[in-house]
């Protein structure tokens, strides 16, 4: 028993610690890009954008992909579900509300966490264990600053639009599908959706994945500084970080549900 006490408080307080540190890493990386330019050392545009084309557009098929299926899916259990309640044509405002509040965020947060929250940390924890960190502060160079700084206004950036792009390709798998099924037009689908839709639905979508850059940032970068162990450390943070932000994003999904649906 007392074993099991020790063992569980390591855990809390290490999980305790580890919370402290992203948040410190987030803020700091908030100070840098707003301060950088005043102590003339600024984000570097050209590394903003590496990120930005790294996290965003490298992801638009595989976004476009999913999403659109995703759409198809949730029409076709929508409309087959409503059937026996002689209610098939009410599948279109559930679309409309599912996907733009909920889906296609979730959608675009899993992959850029399977994506780019792997990539983050491996690169970082490969280079904390050559001690390439190390070289940078002897150089003068922040790293918060250099590597931490571009990561997230870039995520921040990106996820936003490649959540706006999951939208359209998931309400546009979902109509096509209404189109044959329900034999309607393309645009009296879309006019449908429209009707029932609010910019508030939208925004609701775009601030979750707003939260979901912020966090899958962090797990990356949390992890890949924590990163030690040589290639199986590295293994296991990479791992570790998909795991952990996959995990974030769900449950932060469900907290805005409950407090953005009351």
């Amino acid at each position: 028993m007392r074993a099991l006490t020790v063992g569980l408080g390591r855990r809390v307080h290490a999980g305790i610690s580890e919370f402290g540190y992203a948040s410190l890493l987030f803020f700091e990386g908030l100070y840098w890009l707003l301060a950088g330019p005043f102590r003339r050392q600024p984000v570097r545009l050209s590394a903003i954008a590496a990120e930005m084309v790294n996290i965003g557009v490298s992801a638009i098929p595989i976004v476009c992909v999913l999403a659109f299926a995703n759409g198809v899916m949730m029409a076709l259990q929508g409309i087959y579900t409503l059937k026996d309640f002689g209610a098939e044509a009410q599948v279109i405002p559930g679309l409309g509300y599912s996907i733009t509040r909920e889906f296609g965020a979730l959608i675009v947060g899993i992959v850029v966490a399977g994506r780019s929250g792997s990539a983050i940390a491996a690169r970082i924890g490969a280079m904390q264990m050559s001690q390439e960190i190390d070289a940078l502060r002897v150089m003068g160079i922040h790293p918060v600053r250099y590597l931490v700084s571009p990561l997230l206004l870039g995520m921040m950036v990106m996820v936003p639009v490649l959540t706006v792009l999951a939208d359209a390709a998931a309400l546009s798998g979902g109509g096509l599908l209404c189109v044959m099924q329900l034999h309607m037009s393309f645009g009296a689908f879309w006019d449908a959706v429209l009707a029932v839709l609010v910019p508030w639905d939208f925004l609701q979508g775009l601030l979750k994945s707003l939260v979901f850059a912020v966090l899958i940032t962090l797990v990356g970068v949390t992890n890949g500084f924590m990163a030690e162990g040589g290639a199986d450390g590295l293994g296991r943070i990479t791992t570790r970080s998909v795991v952990l932000c996959i995990a974030a994003i769900i449950v932060a999904d469900m907290i805005f549900t409950f407090f953005l649906s009351r």
